[in-house]
C-alpha cells in the first residue's frame, strides 16, 4: 500500500454530473486567489454545492477570499438563485423594476430598468408570487445602502455603469429567497454580500480536474 498522501475529495451529483472537489482544485479554481483556504471553509462550501445542486464549475456557485484572517464568503450565481425558484412547482412568476426621484421630487416605483437621465436612481424592488399563496413577497432596497464602493468610496464599475440593473438584480434575489427559503436559504448573491466575483473565462478545467484527483478518495462530509 502506498504512503503517498492522497487529499480528500468530496463527490456529488448535479443534475446528472458527478462533480469531485478536492479543497487544492476548490482553491485553485473557484477561490481563484493565493488567499488559502481552511478546511471548515472548503467543508461549508461543499455542503452548499451538495445540498443546493450548485456547479461552480458553471459559476453557479463562488467562494471568495481576499484577505488571510478574514472569513470566506460563500455566493452564488443569480441565474442559480432564479432557476432554482422557478424549478419549485408552486412558483408564479416575478415582477421587478427600480426606484427613481424625478425632477419634481417625487419618487416613482417603476418596472424594469429605464430611466431617463435626469432621474435619479434611489432603490429598486421586486414582487414575487407563489400558487399557494395569496399574496405575492414584495421587497425593496435602497441604491445607497446595496450599492458597491471602491476604498476610495466611490462607486466600483458595475455599479456606476449598470446601477439600475444591479440594483434591480438585489432586490430580486432577495424576494425570491424569502418566498423560496426551502429552495434558497443560505443562497446569497454577490451584490448582497458586497463582494466582486472573480472576472475569468468560463471554467473549462474538467482535465486539470481528473489528473488531480486520480489519486484522492472519496470522502464523506462528515469525515472533514
Amino acid at each position: 500500500m502506498s504512503n503517498e498522501k492522497q487529499e480528500l475529495m468530496v463527490k456529488f451529483d448535479v443534475d446528472g454530473q458527478e462533480i469531485k472537489l478536492t479543497k487544492k482544485i476548490v482553491q485553485e479554481y473557484i477561490v481563484g486567489t493565493n488567499v488559502e483556504i481552511t478546511n471548515q471553509e472548503f467543508k461549508l462550501f461543499t455542503e452548499l454545492c451538495k445540498v443546493r445542486k450548485l456547479n461552480p464549475f458553471l459559476r453557479e456557485a463562488y467562494l471568495i477570499k481576499y484577505k488571510a484572517g478574514t472569513p470566506a464568503q460563500l455566493v452564488v450565481g443569480k441565474d442559480a438563485i432564479l432557476k432554482r425558484a422557478v424549478l419549485n412547482p408552486n412558483y408564479d412568476g416575478i415582477e421587478s423594476g427600480i426606484i427613481v426621484k424625478k425632477e419634481d421630487g417625487s419618487v416613482e416605483e417603476r418596472q424594469g430598468t429605464f430611466r431617463l437621465g435626469e432621474e435619479q436612481l434611489v432603490g429598486g424592488w421586486a414582487r414575487v408570487f407563489r400558487k399557494d399563496w395569496s399574496h405575492p413577497t414584495y421587497s425593496s432596497v435602497s441604491f445607497n445602502e446595496v450599492a458597491q464602493k471602491t476604498g476610495q468610496g466611490q462607486l466600483n464599475s458595475n455599479w456606476n455603469s449598470k446601477g439600475a440593473t444591479m440594483v434591480e438584480k438585489v432586490a430580486k434575489v432577495r424576494a425570491l429567497r424569502e418566498t423560496f427559503v426551502e429552495d434558497l436559504a443560505g443562497m446569497y448573491e454577490a451584490e448582497e454580500m458586497q463582494q466582486d466575483i472573480p472576472q475569468q473565462d468560463v471554467i473549462e478545467v474538467q482535465a486539470e480536474v481528473e489528473e488531480q484527483v486520480e489519486n484522492t478518495k472519496e470522502v464523506s462530509l462528515n469525515e472533514l
